[in-house]
């Protein structure tokens, strides 16, 4: 058997995918969760990270962490609760499992672990690179926290390696299919100008870079995850419009109306973010989906 990977947050849309290619490639893969799951080829360890609870069993053979969890940005509107629980889900997390680590013998050579483009935020047309200033809004402030949090691994000389995730294309969940319901009814429409850029990856593209994280010791620091060609809201709308034959003729959904109904939470819609891909692209890495057409035709084909 491969080597042995414990991820957190193992349930969602990534740690699935995750999972299903780790086992395809001969890792032996347990997650970390809240609640117990049936799962013939997933051994699932408990904890509860408001109570400070972990079974300590989840790191025994464990070379390599994954770190994925965290609440829903979008899920619901930020109020001061939802603000803190967003933080402490991705904080608080990673910390218990290096407080267990400090007090239990472990084989943990490594972390691999989400951060998200918020760091940069609302920049505009400028291109980010991995040693950019980040923003200050929450989104921003949200990312220093998790990725600081997750650079804690350093003092237990762990390879620490962030990725600052883009938006994730995948059929059943996060923006595209929100994106997509309305452009099948011949209803979509660009939000707020539609010039605002979309740093967008096809989530099989994730899964593997995050297999590049685990097997590439060089690896280190922060890389942002996204495609090599990010398309503003109006290009990506209207891709999906062409890859599902229907029209685009409605008018741009006015940005006050988002702002309006979202509040400070529309900085996820009307945001502008432009990640540049070249840090990642030298080590080798090479995306199986870098153009939105390839892309969305994967995943409605």
């Amino acid at each position: 058997m491969g080597k042995k990977v414990l991820i957190t947050g193992g349930s969602g849309t990534v740690g699935a995918h995750l999972s299903k290619l780790l086992l395809k490639k001969g890792y032996q893969v347990v997650h970390l969760s809240r609640s117990s799951k049936v799962d013939t080829q997933i051994e699932t360890f408990i904890w509860d990270i408001d109570k400070g609870l972990i079974d300590e069993n989840c790191i025994k053979e464990v070379s390599i962490i994954i770190h994925l969890a965290g609440a829903g940005i979008a899920d619901s509107n930020w109020t001061n609760d939802r603000k803190k629980v967003i933080i402490d889900s991705r904080t608080k997390s990673i910390k218990l499992i290096y407080d267990l680590l400090k007090r239990k013998n472990h084989k943990v050579e490594a972390v691999v672990s989400a951060s998200a483009s918020g760091f940069y935020s609302d920049r505009g047309n400028d291109l980010m690179m991995e040693n950019n200033q980040p923003n200050s809004d929450f989104l921003a402030l949200c990312c220093i926290a998790w990725e600081n949090a997750v650079d804690e691994g350093n003092a237990l000389v762990l390879r620490v390696v962030k990725f600052r995730t883009g938006v994730i294309l995948d059929k059943n969940s996060g923006a595209l299919p929100k994106m997509s319901a309305p452009v099948k009814y011949g209803f979509g429409a660009p939000l707020g100008s539609g010039k605002q850029w979309i740093s967008w990856i096809h989530i099989d593209d994730v899964a593997t870079m995050y297999l590049k994280g685990i097997e590439d010791e060089k690896l280190n620091g922060a890389y942002n995850m996204s495609t090599p060609y990010p398309l503003t809201n109006y290009s990506l709308t209207k891709a999906i419009a062409k890859q599902f034959n229907k029209p685009l003729w409605l008018p741009n959904v006015p940005s006050f109306i988002l702002k309006m109904i979202f509040g400070e939470m529309s900085i996820v819609i009307l945001g502008s973010t432009k990640m540049d891909t070249k840090k990642i692209e030298e080590t080798g890495f090479r995306f199986k989906f870098p153009e939105i057409k390839t892309a969305l035709k994967n995943i409605y084909g």
